[in-house]
């Protein structure tokens, strides 16, 4: 185990983080890019009573992508609920979203809550900074972006319909 994964945050460290998260984001929402908005659940992670993120992103293929972040006891957890659970060719869409995660680096799929699935990744608090929630968020909004109309046509067929160009 590196030194980076081992110990539990000191409350000091936690808010350090924290204020990390609160500032990038606040200068993100400025700058008028994919960010449209953020909301901070105050104790939403029940083991740590750290706060959660909520941030809303404007994506190309999907309309909108929301990742949530939540910092536990050493890591920062990030996820993001990529599709429901698919109705048709289920076997089918797991195989090309497994297939799939070999190409990914931070972020894997993932069967979540209802059997929807997600994309969900950690990092270790020692490496939460501008250029890290850059990756974050940014590897969260391309992956969707290139993986969604193929996993929602395979897990929807015959109902998904790509967004028109001219909505993207």
């Amino acid at each position: 185990m590196t030194d980076e994964w081992a110990g539990v945050l000191a409350p000091a460290e936690r808010d350090a983080v924290c204020a990390r998260i609160d500032a990038w984001a606040e200068r993100e929402l400025a700058t008028g890019g994919a960010l449209l908005a953020v909301d901070r659940q105050a104790g939403g992670d029940p083991v740590t009573g750290a706060p959660r993120w909520y941030l809303r992103l404007q994506g190309e293929e999907k309309e909108f992508v929301t990742v949530w972040l939540t910092l536990r006891q050493r890591t920062l957890r990030h996820e993001t609920q990529f599709m429901p659970a698919p109705e048709t060719n289920v076997e089918a869409t797991w195989q090309y979203l497994l297939t799939r995660n070999a190409d990914l680096v931070g972020l894997s799929f993932a069967l979540g809550a209802e059997d929807a699935v997600y994309l969900v990744g950690r990092v270790p608090v020692s490496r939460v900074d501008d250029d890290e929630l850059d990756r974050i968020i940014g590897s969260s909004l391309a992956y969707t972006d290139e993986c969604f109309p193929t996993a929602m046509s395979l897990g929807y067929e015959g109902r998904y319909r790509r967004r028109p160009q001219s909505e993207r």
